[in-house]
């Protein structure tokens, strides 16, 4: 209490400075301030005046806040039954991405499962009954799909395609392009600046013609918008038939043609506008699974119009929220991207766009936004979304940045977000009509825990001048209650390190480069096995090195029962799974408390080769060939995860390289089923300093989860732990020798969400990841990654307590 009061009294008494020296703000947007003016104008407690000041953001978001603005939430029957029942498979989960792809109900699934084990669905080419039910099912959806764009089969066709960008490729392709003549001028592809990836990609078709493209701002054909008529299928192409002759189809496949020569030029299209444009066999299933869910979709909805209603009043709340949200320095939390202010469901649909901000006004990149949303099992989508012109236009990067940022190594797709501070993309949001309060809720709560400097505030003016534009009746009570919230005395501890310092890190510990010459010695502390891939850690005193890394390192993995590999970010129970190995008896050891233990051998030298089963296999977007390791490991695995399971281990026959493009360069280096390299390794003094800032962020608001340093070693997996000199030094290494054995430096190791996992319980917590991103300024790396430096060093065996030897870059 002494130092809160010390503090305080000092904003007091420096009557003649404007700025403070907490907030970094003019003192009279202070929230601290305005608490203590509150004090000296009535005389009342400091606690109470802080509360004028403090929001309890969990009775912000509550229900009956939503009721006040929108009462147009869920359906005719009772909402939340229909959510337990038909999307039971999401509890826990908070989907949040329905633009990229929404969700099925459970019912949809039955029916379409007792349809097609009723009938009998035949290729649709055929005559015989099965393909004429197909056939007749098949045109029944193209009318379906018509009736729900308000069309009818007189004024539109149905084309039926693998997806969106299919039929605009079908279209690039079937147009009458007309290239520049004596006579007319080329023809010209229109399109606005922001449109998708997909309809901007025509270029490429017409590019060779002459064909003049044309972009198109939005500002100006707005003015028009009202005149265009923009009809659209997803999975399919709605083509009006009055036009339908314009398109000149060359390719032809099965069921295309109405006849053809073989042995001349000579081709006839169907007549049928869906038969000319559907080469080969469409994918009836698929299309019989569409009649199931208009039926799925009018039965718990009620129709598209009640869906939008539904969507877009969450999306309201959620921006309302979220663009009043305020640092408890006064600074907003987010940059939303929009033309609008959510007032009219019929101008905008139900998806947000957004950057987030910390409390100095810096922006914060979307990576690490997914990283945490990750961690909490909130699924949200980052980036540009196919979307270039409207990502440029909203964040005004110009067409040279675009191109600067390509050359500094940012390509679409990548987890580059900031490029000398500016975002290179943004997060989004988007709700479905199985959305609930409940997610809206759950995303608020986790921006205001994880990226809002406490105490956390709202923009009461701008929340009210939203709330009154309102487009639903609502009660004109409060939206928000002022209560205590976050700890008042909190001070930013950050350190600013001059540009001769090594390091210059915010809130780390800066080392001068002369500091470095009279340092204690570095020694190898702990070597960590870890037997299989995303399992707990194997701690060994002294262990052999092999050409792939540590002896069996990342031997193994578990894949779910369609082959996939499982990891801790996909089912954190892994870290409980404990492997042990016995070198002298050739075995590994399955251990897992509540379970049997498990014995597996390390080579099955007694089994003839031709009965392993081999498998292929994904890791870091390598195929790896590997080898089942049989049924009882399988058994085990799947009783213990809850789900099908199996164990297999990399073919010892098959070798996988590691890639080109690490900060290093490197010769070709194999792997076992490791990420990135050979080993990783981790500095305590790195640890250490984390640590200390985790505890200082902890102190200064409402989070409890002290993590002391062995627990953040395991959260880090690494293979070896060194003393090292000075913290994050070994961000510059180049090379290593531990003991006797040389090591080259592959570059650092970048982090995601799995670092929130504790490796003792499967819990997620936002620590370390949190703490990280705001030391290292957004690049989320620790540790570097090590690679055999010679083929003599893989006969080694690395001891604890050996000396280490570092080389600078």
């Amino acid at each position: 209490m002494r130092g809160k009061s010390f503090r305080y009294k000092c904003l007091l008494l420096k009557q003649t400075v404007t700025v403070c020296q907490r907030c970094s703000v003019d003192l009279e947007l202070c929230p601290l301030n305005t608490a203590i003016r509150h004090v000296q104008d009535a005389k009342m407690p400091l606690h109470e005046a802080m509360e004028k000041e403090s929001l309890n953001f969990n009775q912000l978001c509550t229900f009956e806040s939503f009721e006040d603005v929108w009462n147009h939430y869920g359906y005719k029957s009772v909402f939340q039954d229909v959510i337990e029942r038909e999307f039971s498979r999401i509890k826990g989960i908070t989907y949040l991405d329905h633009a990229g792809t929404t969700l099925y109900p459970e019912s949809l699934v039955r029916e379409f499962y007792q349809d097609i084990c009723t009938n009998v669905y035949g290729n649709p080419h055929s005559h015989n009954p099965s393909s004429r039910l197909t056939h007749d099912t098949v045109e029944h959806v193209r009318y379906r799909i018509l009736q729900h764009f308000n069309t009818t089969p007189d004024e539109y066709s149905v084309i039926f395609t693998s997806g969106s960008t299919a039929a605009l490729k079908l279209v690039a392709e079937s147009f009458p392009w007309r290239p520049p003549t004596a006579a007319e001028p080329a023809s010209q592809f229109c399109y606005l600046t922001d449109n998708h990836t997909s309809v901007v990609g025509i270029r490429g078709v017409i590019s060779a013609l002459g064909v003049v493209s044309l972009p198109v701002s939005p500002e100006e054909i707005e003015a028009r918008a009202k005149d265009v008529d923009q009809s659209e299928g997803l999975g399919a192409l709605l083509v009006r038939n009055d036009t339908a002759a314009l398109l000149r189809k060359t390719y032809f496949g099965g069921g295309t043609a109405a006849a053809y020569l073989a042995g001349d030029n000579y081709y006839v299209p169907a007549s049928n506008m869906s038969s000319r444009f559907e080469d080969g066999t469409v994918s009836f299933l698929d299309i019989i699974a569409l009649n199931h869910s208009f039926d799925s979709l009018h039965t718990l909805t009620g129709g598209m119009d009640k869906i939008q209603l539904h969507t877009f009043g969450l999306t309201r709340y959620t921006y309302m929220l979220l663009s009043s949200l305020c640092h408890g320095n006064g600074q907003p939390v987010a940059q939303i991207y929009s033309d609008s202010e959510f007032e009219n469901p019929s101008t905008q649909g139900a998806i947000l766009n957004f950057n987030l901000m910390d409390c100095h006004g810096q922006m914060i990149g979307y990576s690490q936004v997914d990283k945490l949303a990750s961690l909490f099992n909130i699924h949200l989508r980052t980036g540009c979304f196919c979307n270039a012109g409207a990502c440029q236009l909203f964040l005004g990067i110009t067409n040279q940045v675009v191109k600067s940022n390509l050359q500094a190594g940012h390509v679409c797709g990548d987890n580059i977000d900031l490029v000398d501070g500016r975002p290179t993309g943004s997060v989004r949001v988007s709700f479905g009509y199985m959305s609930t309060f409940q997610d809206c809720q759950n995303f608020l709560n986790f921006v205001a825990d994880c990226f809002v400097e406490k105490p956390v505030k709202v923009d009461q003016d701008k929340l009210d001048r939203l709330k009154s534009n309102t487009s639903s009746k609502g009660s004109s009570r409060c939206l928000l209650t002022m209560l205590t919230n976050g700890k008042p005395d909190h001070i930013d501890e950050r350190e600013h390190a001059s540009t001769d310092l090594v390091v210059n890190q915010r809130g780390g510990k800066a080392i001068t480069k002369d500091a470095k010459s009279h340092e204690k010695a570095q020694t190898l502390t702990n070597i960590y096995i870890y037997p299989i891939k995303s399992c707990a850690a194997f701690e060994v005193t002294d262990w052999p090195m092999g050409a792939l890394g540590l002896l069996h390192d990342r031997g193994w993995m578990v894949v779910n029962g369609n082959g996939v590999c499982l990891n801790q970010k996909r089912e954190p129970r892994l870290c409980l799974i404990h492997p042990q190995i016995y070198l002298p008896s050739n075995t590994l050891l399955l251990q897992a408390s509540g379970m049997n233990t498990i014995c597996v051998p390390l080579k099955n030298h007694s089994e003839p080769p031709q009965s392993h089963r081999l498998c292929q296999n994904m890791v870091c977007g390598d195929r790896v060939e590997t080898v089942d390791c049989g049924d009882e490991a399988a058994s085990w695995l799947s009783e213990f995860l809850g789900q099908p399971c199996r164990l297999i281990r990399q073919s010892p026959d098959f070798s996988r390289v590691m890639k080109k493009g690490h900060e290093k360069e490197i010769s070709s280096t194999a792997l076992s089923l490791v990420n990135e390299a050979q080993y990783l390794i981790v500095n305590r003094a790195s640890v250490d300093l984390l640590q200390r800032h985790i505890t200082n962020r902890q102190e200064s608001s409402d989070d409890h989860q002290p993590l002391d340093t062995q627990t953040l070693i395991s959260r880090f997996r690494a293979n070896l732990v060194i003393s090292g000199k000075e913290p994050f030094e070994e961000d510059d290494w180049s090379h290593l020798i531990i003991g006797n054995t040389h090591f080259q430096v592959a570059g650092r190791c970048g982090r995601c969400q799995m670092i929130g996992v504790d490796q003792s319980t499967g819990a997620k917590t936002k620590e370390p990841l949190l703490s990280l991103s705001a030391y290292r300024k957004g690049k989320v790396t620790f540790g570097v990654y090590l690679v055999h430096q010679s083929l003599e060093d893989s006969n080694s065996t690395l001891s604890v307590g050996s000396s280490v030897k570092s080389e600078m870059s």
